[in-house]
């Protein structure tokens, strides 16, 4: 078998093999994980070179630390935690301007992959997409994290809260609240219910 199967948990056959080092298997691994990783990312950051960079960041570090995955434990989860910690980092050593609302119609474009609409996927035109991006980078980062996991990733409130580190209804409310804040930044703009 050389490839990994797209599913939330590993065979332990397939865990086995990634923590030889099996070439294979981790080519398998990355492939079915990268886009999600990547587009996960990219929304946080805005910038599809950072995306790039972190998602090869995360991919490393699970490489690093697949020994201490649990068999039986969800994939997932585990890389959007790794994933997470890695972008927190890369803040925490790189300071990062935050953008205002009279610039948040000028930049970096937007797209929605996921096939359910949520208030980030209703942006239709490239001018649209553009300042639903740059209002949401203007999100404090747990409020655009929230909204990001919730409406692109499709993850449940009880995962956000775990992935956060914070109660079910703290994310609920931090979900709540960002799409109140992208309303108030496009109001007149899109419609985001």
């Amino acid at each position: 078998m050389d490839s990994v199967p797209d599913s939330d948990v590993l065979a332990p056959e397939v865990l086995a093999r990634l923590r030889a080092g099996d070439e294979a298997a981790w080519h398998a691994f990355v492939s079915a994980h990268e886009s999600r990783m990547y587009n996960y990312l990219f929304r946080l950051e805005g910038n599809k070179d950072d995306a790039l960079d972190l998602t090869q960041e995360v991919f490393y570090r699970a490489w690093r630390s697949i020994a201490t995955f649990r068999e039986g434990e969800r994939v997932l989860p585990w890389l959007y935690q790794i994933a997470r910690n890695t972008q927190i980092e890369r803040h925490r050593r790189k300071q990062l301007p935050r953008f205002s609302i009279e610039e948040a119609s000028e930049e970096v474009g937007f797209e929605a992959v996921s096939s359910h609409r949520g208030p980030v996927q209703v942006a239709e035109s490239a001018d649209t997409a553009e300042r639903v991006q740059r209002a949401m980078l203007d999100l404090p980062l747990e409020y655009r994290e929230a909204l990001v996991l919730r409406f692109v990733e499709e993850l449940p409130y009880e995962e956000i809260a775990r992935l956060q580190e914070v109660a079910v209804g703290t994310a609920k409310s931090r979900v709540f609240r960002a799409k109140e804040m992208l309303a108030q930044s496009l109001t007149g703009v899109v419609d985001v219910d």
